[in-house]
């Protein structure tokens, strides 16, 4: 987990840096070599839905001539952002799949060069899934996702989920048994804004964990194992908490 000065991005904020990027581009290419990133993971959420309200890094599939790192860098310099603040380093993950393009939706086109789409909401579930990370906000995303489809009117269902990870994993099962299991009980329970905060908060904790661990055990968690430590760490928290809990039941019946 990187202890570097985070910035905040927000749908308002991820369009004006975009907006720059394709002015950039199309001033180093011209206008014959069309761009096209698809944005993924929290920078998907942020310009489709209203439940969040920023993200630390715009993670993205970018389709583009070479000058275009040297345009993303340009732009980064311009507003002070940090180096890989428009990144497609996801691609290394396991959420990534070559078939993403296909399951993305169009979204808006800066100087008539760079088209930006984003991914549908049955699939960007299946990514958040099968990433399952409990110390970021893939969980609460996924309800959150969930819940808005739903006052929409066009609820998802277990089986649009489903078919989403098999299209873009090739299984249902390659997602995490975790993750499997989770999803199974919120479309169960149904209560989606209940289960929101509720999750949301738990991922907070979870994360606050994590940054304590680190600083404890610096480069630890980038070996891989973080989401296995952060599992470790909620069931030592738990512990404690349901110990201290029955404590207090002790001193209050003497």
């Amino acid at each position: 987990m990187s202890s570097e000065k985070q910035i905040e991005f927000t749908k308002e904020n991820i369009d004006t840096y975009l907006k720059e990027v394709a002015k950039e581009y199309r001033k180093q290419i011209g206008k014959n070599t069309p761009a096209e990133i698809i944005l993924i993971g929290g920078a998907s959420v942020l310009v489709n839905y209203g439940f969040r309200d920023m993200t630390t890094d715009i993670d993205a599939v970018i389709q583009a001539a070479s000058v275009m790192k040297d345009v993303i860098n340009r732009v980064g310099d311009q507003y002070n952002l940090p180096n890989g603040w428009l990144n497609q380093d996801f691609i290394h993950t396991a959420s990534y799949s070559q078939y993403l393009s296909r399951f993305s939706e169009y979204y808006k086109t800066y100087s008539n060069v760079l088209t930006i789409r984003t991914i549908a909401a049955e699939y960007l579930i299946a990514m958040k899934l099968r990433s399952g990370r409990l110390y970021k906000r893939d969980f609460s995303d996924i309800i959150g996702i969930l819940a808005e489809h739903e006052k929409c009117g066009n609820p998802i269902t277990l089986e649009n989920i489903q078919t989403a990870s098999t299209s873009l994993y090739g299984d249902w099962m390659a997602l995490p048994e975790t993750s499997r299991n989770f999803i199974f009980n919120v479309m169960h329970d149904g209560h989606f804004s209940e289960l929101f905060e509720q999750t949301l908060q738990g991922e907070k904790e979870t994360k606050d964990l994590m940054l304590r661990f680190d600083q404890d055990y610096p480069g630890v968690t980038k070996e891989g194992i973080a989401n296995e430590i952060a599992e470790t760490l909620q069931k030592r928290t738990n512990k404690a908490s349901i110990l201290a809990q029955l404590r207090k039941r002790k001193l209050e019946e003497k």
